[in-house]
C-alpha cells in the first residue's frame, strides 16, 4: 500500500470505524437468521421478504466491505507533530473579533464532524488553516461573511 492510500484518523475517528464495523457484522448476523426463518415458510409474502432481506443484506455486505478497506488503510495521526504550523491532526484555537474561542481538530474528510469540533482538511476553513503558524489572522468566507479569525495555539 503506498503512502497515497493511507487513511490518517484520530484515535476517536479509529474507534468509531472499529464501532461501526462491529454494528455492521451484529445486523449482518441478524438479517442471515432471519433468512434463515424464511427459507422455512413457502408463502408468496414470505418469497418477498426473503427478496427484500437479500437485498438487505447486500448493502449491509457492501458497507461492511467498504468499512473493512477503510481500517486497512488507516494509521493513527503521528504522535508528535510539528506544532510550529498547522497540518492534519492538529488541534487549533482561533479567536475572532469579538473575543470568542473555537476549537477545531484537523481531520480527514471520513471522519469530519464540525459540531464535535473536528473539520475536513479539505474543508475551506481546513484548507484555510493548513500551514498556518500562530497569531497569523486568517480571512475566512466570501462576500459579506468574511469573518478574520487569530489563530494562538497550535496542539
Amino acid at each position: 500500500m503506498n503512502s497515497s492510500n493511507t487513511l490518517l484518523l484520530s484515535k476517536k475517528g479509529m474507534k468509531e470505524l472499529k464501532k461501526s464495523i462491529q454494528r455492521l457484522e451484529r445486523l449482518q448476523t441478524d438479517v442471515i437468521a432471519q433468512l434463515k426463518n424464511l427459507d422455512k415458510t413457502d408463502g408468496h409474502d414470505q418469497r418477498l421478504a426473503r427478496v427484500e432481506k437479500l437485498g438487505e443484506l447486500e448493502m449491509i455486505e457492501s458497507q461492511l466491505a467498504d468499512k473493512h478497506l477503510q481500517l486497512s488503510q488507516a494509521k493513527l495521526f503521528p504522535r508528535k507533530r510539528d506544532a510550529i504550523k498547522v497540518a492534519l491532526g492538529s488541534v487549533v484555537e482561533l479567536i475572532d473579533a469579538h473575543g470568542r474561542m473555537f476549537r477545531y481538530q484537523l481531520v480527514d474528510s471520513i471522519e469530519a464532524n464540525p459540531s464535535d469540533g473536528r473539520i475536513s482538511a479539505n474543508s475551506p476553513l481546513g484548507q484555510t488553516l493548513l500551514g498556518r503558524t500562530i497569531q497569523e489572522t486568517i480571512n475566512w468566507g466570501s462576500g459579506l461573511g468574511v469573518r478574520q479569525l487569530t489563530l494562538v495555539r497550535i496542539t
